[in-house]
């Protein structure tokens, strides 16, 4: 029996991941805030972090609405981002556009490769990329991100 779109993209391993953002809770308190909406799938997420004294991400929260896709690569920045700058993160989500246009191999973070098969979903790119716009826009001030 052919495996169906939704099988293709929501594999055991990006459930898995998505489950993970209950260890990413959201804290109203963090002094860098901003919520962000995708326009292309809907997607919204609510990011709240603090930096240390020399501007590295020391604790991240998430208010995630995404379907397990976008919710997975929520997860894989949530893990990844801490002990992190601005710069490293600007750095990852240049990758990740370029590698949605199809110009680049999967970026290198760890546990991204497990978003391969979304690449070929459109629809699925705004919910891939959002986490990371709003984590920018946060590091950055500006408040939202779409």
């Amino acid at each position: 029996m052919a495996q169906t779109n939704a099988a293709k993209l929501y594999t055991p391993d990006v459930l898995a991941l998505a489950v993970t953002l209950a260890d990413f809770r959201l804290k109203h308190d963090s002094s860098h805030q901003a919520d962000a909406r995708s326009s292309t799938c809907g997607s919204t997420i609510t990011v709240g972090m603090d930096c240390d004294e020399s501007g590295l991400i020391a604790s991240i929260g998430l208010s995630v609405s995404a379907c397990a896709i976008g919710q997975a690569s929520a997860a894989i920045m949530a893990q990844n981002v801490i002990g992190r700058d601005q710069a490293w993160v600007r750095s990852r989500q240049n990758e990740i556009e370029t590698w949605l246009s199809g110009a680049k191999p999967t970026p290198n973070i760890p546990s991204f490769d497990l978003l391969d098969t979304a690449k070929h979903y459109p629809a699925r790119h705004g919910a891939i990329l959002l986490p990371w716009r709003a984590v920018t826009a946060a590091l950055s001030n500006e408040g939202s991100a779409s």
